[in-house]
């Protein structure tokens, strides 16, 4: 059984992090070029009741979520990105969207 953490409890450099969430902004999709290639890139603004975070968006996840949405991250990690905590989801996380804003 997954262990859910909450957005408060979240601190950079923390790994295996398992939430559930709300979207409620996802930024414009820009391209960016990593040693990979160039990548399509977000920056999502999440919610529970105890915070807000800032869940980097790669890839297929970019189109994946839209604000209003529930999502179960799994697996994902946090770090500092110029100042602020942020949750990225890579190759071994998954996004999953439970519940759709209509």
């Amino acid at each position: 059984m997954l262990r859910y953490t909450k957005i408060k409890d979240v601190r950079p450099g923390m790994e295996n992090l398992n939430l559930i969430v709300k979207v409620v902004h996802v930024g414009e999709a820009r391209i960016i070029s990593t040693k990979f290639g160039e990548a399509k890139t977000a920056l999502a603004l999440i919610e529970d009741e105890t915070g807000r975070l800032n869940l980097k968006l790669w890839r297929s996840q970019v189109d994946l979520v839209k604000p209003g949405d529930i999502i179960k991250i799994e697996n994902g990690f946090a770090v500092a990105f110029r100042g602020a905590t942020e949750i990225n989801v890579g190759s071994r996380g998954r996004i999953t969207v439970i519940k759709r804003q209509m």
